[in-house]
């Protein structure tokens, strides 16, 4: 069996990992790479997996950096399945299409303002492509395993990390000699609000292990419930705005599942949240259909409360037109709006008439890509570029980053003595990591390893 590694090797973005054996070739997630234009954009655009030759694709979750050159593989060629779980396939079908429109948006706004200087820049794909991927998705039920062929078997177990989302068991024969790989997708946490937490998996042959957050440690929830309750509070008070920039997918329905139990518990002030992104509108759809997914903290809350995502107080904004008015409003409110990096969408129109007032409070909850305006924001630069134009950072910064839905460093612990516990680990990889947090990590993993871990470059490939 050969593992090829073609994204998510010592950076954290674009998931895609290539098994290969004498029948079989299948790919690992087919996530964007995400980060400056003109980068991105060249590893997006070319596939060093021959899509048309792949039998087909297993999908960890619906994040854009794991799903989001599916169309882009289709436009290549690929007719194969691509095997996730039900709510992935109907997370993923809202996600590639917004990523469609954003790409044709941008490629009509560029075609504006360079005509004559430059070549015309095409979407990566469009709508028709993802609507014809979208065909091919076969859904498979968590904890039961599926025979996919005579020589795959696949079992997928609950991640923690976003609606079903998965860690995916494999088991390929090759030349009567059957081998069990484990791929993690993005690992969550335990203990945190809405999802089941991760499920231990018996050991395996081969590891593929993300490692996002190897070397840190987060904070309980509920310190980031009460920390959230202190900003907008304070912020209250001096009658100042908080901008959250969140994450469509998962970050937003943690946030305000969180102001959902404040309000329930008559913390919150008064104050007017807003939650100001069309997708995560729809996304949010897609979790209300799916209660039945998440932990048994929520199926109790429901005996009381029939919406954790609504209530006294929130707003889901619709229209562009509101949105704007968002910008022209007087008095304190809270507004969640994407992108989660402060690179796009409407959060970047919040940002820009926020970030000089001192009174004003923006929340970073999450990880921040290096060259990003929200790297930027959490560096505390002096200033900041927002639209081509520079604007002084006078607004306090209060990072949060224990909202991750990403596994901290006792959470893998935890999860890899529940691996190693019955058969142990074979070969480990550690991908979708910067370097330090994938070291880190590997000076824990190698204690239930035979081999010493591997943490992979780009385009590495490896005989295991």
């Amino acid at each position: 069996m050969r593992i090829t590694f073609l994204g998510a090797a010592g950076e954290v973005t674009g998931s895609q990992h290539l098994i290969e054996t004498d029948s079989l070739r299948l790919l690992l997630d087919c996530g964007f790479f995400q980060g400056r234009r003109a980068a991105a954009r060249a590893k997006n655009e070319k596939f060093r997996c021959e899509p048309a030759k792949l039998d087909g694709v297993i999908l960890s979750h619906a994040h854009i950096d794991h799903c989001g050159n599916l169309p882009g593989l289709y436009r290549h060629g690929f007719r194969g399945p691509v095997f996730c779980t039900p709510a992935t396939a109907d997370v993923a079908e809202i996600m590639l299409q917004d990523s469609a429109k954003i790409q044709e948006e941008d490629a009509r706004y560029l075609h504006r303002h360079l005509r004559g200087r430059h070549p015309p820049v095409e979407p990566l794909y469009t709508r028709e492509h993802v609507a014809e991927v979208c065909k091919l998705f076969e859904p498979l039920e968590y904890h039961q395993w599926h025979e996919l062929s005579r020589r795959l078997k696949v079992r997928f177990s609950d991640a923690g990390h976003i609606l079903g989302s998965a860690i995916t068991e494999l088991e390929v024969e090759e030349r009567g000699d059957t081998r069990r790989v484990v791929f993690t997708g993005d690992l969550g946490r335990r203990g945190l609000p809405l999802l089941r937490d991760p499920q231990p998996v018996p050991g395996c042959d081969v590891l593929i292990c993300e490692s996002t957050y190897g070397n840190r440690v987060h904070p309980p929830a509920e310190d980031l419930k009460q920390r959230l309750l202190e900003i907008i509070r304070e912020a209250y008070a001096v009658d100042g705005r908080v901008i959250i920039p969140a994450f469509s997918l998962g970050r937003t329905q943690q946030v305000v599942y969180f102001l959902n139990e404040l309000t329930n518990d008559s913390l919150l002030p008064p104050i007017p949240i807003f939650v100001d992104s069309p997708l995560s509108r729809k996304l949010t759809s897609v979790y209300r259909h799916n209660k039945d997914e998440m932990d048994a903290e929520v199926q109790q809350l429901l005996n009381s409360d029939s919406d954790p995502f609504g209530f006294r107080g929130l707003t889901y904004i619709a229209s562009q037109k509101e949105s704007t008015e968002l910008n022209r409003r007087k008095g304190s409110f809270v507004v969640i709006s994407a992108s989660g990096m402060c690179e796009s969408g409407r959060v970047v129109h919040h940002l820009k008439h926020a970030v000089s007032r001192p009174e004003n409070t923006i929340v970073i909850i999450g990880f921040q890509a290096g060259h990003t305006l929200g790297r930027r924001i959490v560096e505390r630069q002096p200033k900041v570029r927002i639209f081509d134009r520079e604007y002084p950072l006078r607004a306090k910064v209060e990072t949060v980053n224990g909202l991750s839905a990403h596994a901290d460093v006792e959470d893998f612990k935890w999860w890899f003595e529940q691996l190693a516990s019955k058969t142990g680990v074979g070969q480990a990889f550690l991908v979708h990591g910067e370097p330090e947090s994938a070291e880190a990590l590997a000076g824990i993993l190698r204690d239930y390893c035979d081999e010493e871990p591997i943490i992979p470059e780009l385009y590495d490939s490896f005989e295991v």
